[in-house]
């Protein structure tokens, strides 16, 4: 079990995976990195979720960098592609069967009608929201400079949660999930199909007992 006496470091995250958010609620320090170079094909920019279909990748399309080496602070959202529109939508068609979706729906409708210019703020501000409605409240930090050497009572996550990596976090707990008839249980996916899906009970998924080990 990972203690909860720990600092963890996370970078940014798009609407981040469970694990993410089991981390944030089981430490009792919160680091997001935002001086990290930024990475493509990470959840810095995209989610994945639960569709009729199958699992379905949400990426947010970036302004590409001037040069090779950006901090993730200064990524700019591109507005091509009305990816606004399509991942809302996504989001409905995944989830409006949910029994939590229209509880939960006007919480985030907002964040796809706004042009949000930073990614790591529009990141910033979906945990928030999630933070509250998990009703949890990790103390959050942000690096002043990229973090190279970490303290012994620190547990560095920020590359390792990863799309095409195994959870750090070993037996995630199922829960209920409205198309696991279909594909079974799959874990891991955005924090917002546990919401959508336990509602107000999502944070029982949260707690130290829920969770095996830790790589």
């Amino acid at each position: 079990m990972i203690s909860e006496t720990k600092t963890v470091l996370l970078s940014t995250a798009y609407l981040a995976p469970v694990e993410y958010y089991l981390l944030m609620n089981t430490h009792q320090q919160v680091i997001i990195e935002q001086h990290c170079n930024y990475v493509k094909q990470t959840y810095r920019n995209r989610c994945i979720i639960a569709s009729a279909n199958g699992l379905q990748t949400l990426s947010i399309p970036i302004v590409k960098p001037d040069s090779p080496k950006c901090p993730t602070k200064d990524i700019r959202i591109a507005e091509h592609g009305n990816w606004r529109h399509l991942h809302w939508n996504a989001i409905v068609s995944a989830y409006n069967s949910t029994p939590f979706f229209e509880y939960y729906a006007d919480d985030f409708r907002p964040f796809y009608e706004k042009q949000p210019e930073f990614l790591f703020d529009f990141n910033e501000q979906l945990r928030t929201l999630v933070c509250s409605l998990l009703d949890i409240s990790p103390a959050i930090s942000y690096s002043s400079e990229y973090i190279q050497n970490t303290k012994p009572d620190e547990m560095d996550f920020r590359e390792a949660i990863h799309p095409k990596k195994a959870p750090v976090t070993k037996d995630l707990k199922p829960y209920y999930q409205v198309f696991e008839h279909k594909y079974g249980f799959q874990a891991n996916l955005s924090i917002i199909d546990l919401l959508f899906n336990m509602g107000t009970e999502a944070i029982l998924e949260l707690r130290p007992d829920c969770f095996g080990q830790a790589l």
